[in-house]
């Protein structure tokens, strides 16, 4: 009996200390926590932005025939740097008169469009910088820059071809920025550097009056016209004159009736 006991309890020691039972009795730690990803940015559809924000449907129709807004979009979308369009109104489009776009190749056309955007996010204060750094590479590289200004807060585009502004901005959200521009950007390393002269300002149109005489300085010079005494002294010879003839001509017609009778 005793033999019997002694060996229930060295069984019972002996599974109670046993790996399994200490892994059933052990608790498991709670699993880990892996860290939250940071949120992603909304994805900016610039076909539906510049189809709704503006006249800005000449501009898209270039940049879905050539393609173009499938490489901003992926830039919009994918990069940490993000994107700067520059985007010219139907008017900008519809007023260019010279040089035209109609005789520019397939290859042209892309590089215009690709011309018309940096390959990075710049808000509106960041051109004070940058206008220190123009000429700024472009979207097309290579020759295809542009220069900014900056004047009192007025951004100013220079393409060589084009001078014209910022002159609103249509979303300016990292990492996308899209600015409206009042002029087609021309590069030069599509129309040359032959650029024709701006037009001169019409003159301002001038009062038909004779020059004035040439007068000493510090002298006042003053036109009167003649007083009515001076008028009166010059026409009282004029009647005194036409009453003598007058009246010599009474006298000679009474002699001469006198005579007839």
């Amino acid at each position: 009996m005793k033999s019997t006991t002694v060996f229930l309890i060295t069984t019972a020691i002996l599974l109670l200390s046993s790996p399994e039972a200490k892994a059933q009795t052990t608790k498991s730690p709670p699993p880990s926590l892996a860290p939250a990803p940071a949120p992603t940015p909304d994805h900016v559809n610039l076909t539906h932005l510049l189809t709704v924000a503006g006249s800005f449907h000449t501009f898209l129709g270039y940049l879905e025939s050539t393609k173009v807004i499938d490489t901003f979009q992926e830039q919009a979308n994918s990069s940490k740097d993000g994107i700067t369009i520059f985007a010219p109104t139907d008017k900008a489009f519809s007023s260019l008169k010279q040089p035209s776009l109609s005789n520019l190749t397939q290859d042209q056309l892309k590089s215009l469009c690709l011309f018309h955007a940096l390959s990075r996010y710049y808000s509106l204060a960041d051109f004070k910088n940058l206008s220190q750094s123009s000429p700024v590479s472009t979207y097309a590289g290579g020759q295809y820059t542009l220069n900014f200004t900056d004047l009192s807060g007025d951004v100013h585009v220079n393409s060589g071809w084009t001078n014209t502004k910022i002159s609103s901005s249509v979303l300016s959200t990292d990492p996308v920025a899209v600015y409206q521009v009042d002029h087609v950007l021309l590069p030069e390393a599509i129309f040359g550097t032959d650029i024709p002269p701006m037009p001169a300002p019409a003159p301002s149109p001038v009062a038909d009056t004779p020059p004035a005489a040439d007068t000493p300085s510090g002298v006042n010079v003053t036109t009167s016209s003649p007083s009515s005494s001076e008028q009166n002294q010059n026409s009282s010879p004029q009647l005194i004159s036409l009453g003598i003839w007058s009246q010599l001509f009474v006298a000679v017609s009474s002699m001469m009736i006198m005579m007839s009778g």
